[in-house]
């Protein structure tokens, strides 16, 4: 039978960081094994597994199985850039909605330690003179060093410096001043790949990679896993009180990509994508984003968590700058933003990010996360994006139980 209440029994998410003593089915094998311990439950209760991994191949969900345990449920394996978790959960979230089953495992995982910078793509061409009207890869769609960038720093450096000529006050310190803001909350996240302060003149002075970004400001390329047990409202009443109290209601799961409009190929619009997501994500949820007691977005780049400040609607359009020059994305602020330390520095090994920035609000909303709790936590929201497009969202609430 088709349940639209969805709830999230267990989630964990393993330290980000370098783990060069295991691989990405070691990873995504320990955080789902911990998912299930925290919910409660095993694998023989799982009616459905989607597993999302990048870079690392196809038949993640598979090898996973015979890791975990080999039940003969059907396995997605799932690839979708840097939405990737997130689109872990939507594929667990639709089959319990459609009634298929009454419990799944969605995983993320990836191994991205010393992968360097990503994002560059394109084919070579044979005479760089020569403009190739049409083609999969002709002229037409790669974009690298020719009009524009497809390497992720600079398409944000771009994103963001746009925001600041279109609205002002987008300046290099106040860039800075954001990502300070996050290595800062990054001190009492103990999963982050860093967990340390940096100052505005060493977050400044650093290397810059595409301006305005320097080192710091940029995600971290990292291993790790994240994953979640999700569970009708259905089935969850027939489990303990216990389980019952610690399980977060998915009020919005939200998946979109590009709409077509009239575009130029120089920048990717990252901005309509995510403000449609969040729209619908608003209406599916009932609530709005004053409603939110915290947010998880997608701080790929500095840049990129400013204008997605906009984009969530946190503040009225335009309004990114006055919206963090209030205090209001602190951790004692109104509307607190990447409690974690972000991607900036929690760490982003893409396909795990999408579930673990889904973690971070959860350990929220249940009360468990210790000294950067958000009192009184009851409803959050976790943003990803990833170019080539693709924005998930989901909006969670605390248990009533």
């Amino acid at each position: 039978m088709a349940s639209d209440d969805i709830w999230i029994l267990g989630i964990k998410m393993t330290k980000f960081g370098k783990h060069a003593d295991k691989d990405t089915v070691d990873l995504a094998a320990e955080a789902a094994m911990a998912a299930m311990a925290d919910g409660g439950v095993t694998m023989a209760d799982m009616g459905v597994l989607a597993a999302g991994c990048l870079m690392g191949g196809g038949g993640l969900g598979q090898q996973l199985q015979k890791q975990i345990g080999q039940t003969g449920i059907p396995v997605y394996n799932v690839s979708n850039a840097c939405a990737t978790g997130a689109t872990a959960l939507r594929t667990v979230i639709m089959a319990l909605k459609a009634g298929e089953c009454d419990m799944g495992l969605a995983v993320g995982v990836e191994k991205l330690a010393g992968a360097g910078l990503l994002g560059a793509g394109g084919k070579p061409k044979s005479d760089k003179n020569v403009y190739e009207p049409s083609g999969r890869y002709g002229a037409v769609v790669p974009t690298d060093g020719r009009i524009g960038t497809d390497n992720m720093p600079g398409v944000f450096a771009q994103v963001g410096m746009e925001y600041g000529h279109k609205y002002g006050g987008a300046t290099f310190e106040l860039f800075a001043k954001i990502s300070e803001k996050n290595h800062m909350h990054s001190t009492l996240n103990p999963l982050a790949a860093y967990s340390k302060a940096m100052s505005l003149e060493q977050i400044m002075g650093d290397m810059m990679i595409a301006y305005p970004n320097t080192r710091p400001m940029c995600s971290a390329n990292c291993d790790g896993a994240a994953a979640a047990v999700l569970v009708t409202g259905a089935k969850l009443k027939t489990l303990s009180l216990e389980q019952q109290r610690r399980a977060v209601k998915v009020s919005a799961s939200v998946l979109t990509s590009d709409p077509y409009e009239e575009a130029c190929q120089i920048l990717p619009n990252v901005n309509t994508l995510t403000r449609r997501a969040a729209k619908q994500a608003y209406e599916q949820a009932g609530v709005g984003p004053s409603d939110l007691n915290l947010v998880e977005l997608h701080d790929c780049f500095a840049t990129a968590e400013l204008v997605h400040y906009d984009n969530l609607m946190l503040c009225e359009e335009g309004g990114a700058v006055d919206f963090f020059n209030s205090g209001a994305p602190f951790r004692d602020g109104a509307r607190p933003v990447n409690v974690s330390g972000g991607l900036q520095s929690k760490g982003h090994p893409i396909a795990a990010t999408g579930i673990a920035n889904v973690w971070e609000v959860c350990h929220h909303l249940r009360g468990e996360a210790g000294p950067r709790q958000i009192e009184g936590a009851k409803v959050g929201l976790a943003h990803v994006i990833g170019l080539g497009s693709a924005c998930g969202i989901h909006i969670l609430e605390k248990s009533a139980a």
